[in-house]
């Protein structure tokens, strides 16, 4: 019964046709990115308690030694660590806001390319299916016997047809909604931690000005 549903050529023209043709589209620079995304899917997602715990640090350190005395707290996160290095150079809550968001732009930017490779694997996977399809008629005629190779194409045909359906709507479609879901939920989450520490910095009460402001007015 597997014989009849397993075909190494069926799986060949489908699967690695599709990543071709994936290729072909969207090009190598996307490609990359895309396979980027996917490797991030099994990685150790942003961890909202972690992050608030190492930039608790930091506002307490803010807040009994002044900026100008404070180290930056770094805990492996390279925006947030961009961002404590800025708190304690530029001293400005808005200064904060605008380095997250070209942080968010980068990181969004990259997942919206990554779903749109997959999305165009998911749409060119049944067209390859049919591809195959037309591959196994076209071997039926000459065959010997010929009822046999009629027997044998439609089974050819019928196998990669399903294969194409399986790939665009069990593997490149989910894929591309895991990797939107993970966007979603990530920004959302670095969101949190952001506002978090905003308001954290405000109650020490020393983030009002930017440095150089007094010497500006003055």
């Amino acid at each position: 019964m597997m014989e009849t549903w397993f075909d190494p050529a069926a799986i060949a023209i489908v699967f690695v046709g599709t990543l071709a043709a994936t290729l072909l589209r969207c090009g190598m620079a996307d490609t990359r990115i895309a396979i980027g995304a996917l490797r991030g899917l099994v990685e150790t997602p942003f961890d909202v308690t972690n992050a608030k715990a190492a930039l608790a640090v930091q506002i307490r350190e803010i807040a009994d030694d002044g900026f100008l005395r404070a180290e930056p707290q770094h805990f492996g996160d390279s925006e947030f660590d961009s961002l404590s290095d800025l708190i304690i150079s530029q001293r400005s809550i808005q200064s904060l806001h605008g380095e997250h968001h070209k942080f968010k732009e980068a990181r969004v930017a990259t997942a919206q390319t990554a779903e749109r490779v997959f999305n165009s694997a998911a749409e060119l996977a049944p067209i390859l299916g049919l591809a195959g399809t037309l591959i196994a008629l076209g071997q039926a005629q000459g065959s010997t016997p010929e009822q046999l190779g009629i027997v044998g194409a439609i089974s050819m045909a019928v196998v990669t047809t399903l294969y194409g359906l399986i790939a665009a709507n069990f593997l490149f479609s989910p894929l591309a909604s895991a990797i939107a879901r993970k966007s979603r939920r990530e920004e959302l989450d670095r969101d949190e931690v952001l506002e978090w520490l905003a308001s954290g910095i405000r109650k020490t009460g020393m983030a009002a000005t930017p440095p150089h402001a007094d010497r500006a007015v003055a």
